[in-house]
């Protein structure tokens, strides 16, 4: 069965790279083939962090679109992850629309992952029932309450939203907050979480934050494990 994972949350800021880089790294680590696709023109997570597994998609292009779909056929054996940028929902729905997307995926027996990334305040909710509201059931949800940006989720809890998810059978993962400064270090040498936790032949991170490093992508994990990607 194939199966295409878009990584989104359409608003900025909310750790949608984040999360598709963790995906890669879990992939990765889990010996999961898969094909990477970044529709982020100008900051694009997967080809900065993981070049060798990834490559460059025009939301406003069908042709460049039409990749994502082809390679999930045609590569039923490995996963496809989707990094999509802010600002991106419009221009997939037209996609999806016009092509038969959902159509054709049922068709060829393909599974479409939805992770919504959230941060802890009301507009991702209010782009979470956007995104319900259009597809209903279509997709099989991953709700990501991203701890790094903030960790109190009860306007989520208490809109509904959550709760209507979860009756099409998503999922919730609970990404906790990294110490600042792992991350930081992390991004400023631009490389991927494998480089910076195993640390060969590189100083980014010293012992303690290499340790924190792990400690964090195992508490992460786990809760990516019962998604079964």
């Amino acid at each position: 069965m194939s199966k295409i994972h878009f990584i989104g949350g359409e608003k900025g800021g909310v750790g949608k790279s984040l999360m598709a880089r963790v995906l890669a790294q879990y992939l990765i680590d889990r010996q999961m083939p898969f094909i990477g696709f970044d529709t982020d023109r100008s900051h694009g997570a997967l080809m900065r962090f993981y070049a060798g597994y990834a490559s460059p998609v025009l939301v406003d292009r069908y042709e460049a679109l039409d990749a994502i779909v082809e390679a999930a056929v045609d590569q039923p054996d490995r996963r496809v992850l989707v990094d999509l940028a802010a600002q991106t929902h419009d221009p997939l729905v037209r996609w999806m629309d016009e092509s038969g997307v959902l159509n054709l995926l049922d068709e060829t027996n393909s599974q479409v992952h939805y992770w919504h990334v959230m941060d802890a305040g009301k507009d991702s909710v209010d782009l979470l029932k956007k995104l319900l509201d259009r597809f209903g059931p279509s997709f099989k949800y991953v709700l990501v309450r991203n701890h790094i940006r903030g960790s109190d989720f009860s306007v989520l809890e208490q809109s509904g939203e959550q709760a209507r998810a979860l009756s099409f059978g998503a999922k919730v993962v609970t990404m906790r907050k990294l110490h600042d400064t792992v991350i930081q270090k992390i991004d400023a040498a631009s490389i991927s979480f494998w480089n910076a936790r195993e640390g060969d032949n590189d100083a980014t991170l010293g012992l303690m934050d290499r340790q924190r490093l792990k400690m964090w992508m195992r508490d992460v994990y786990r809760e990516v494990d019962d998604v079964e990607v």
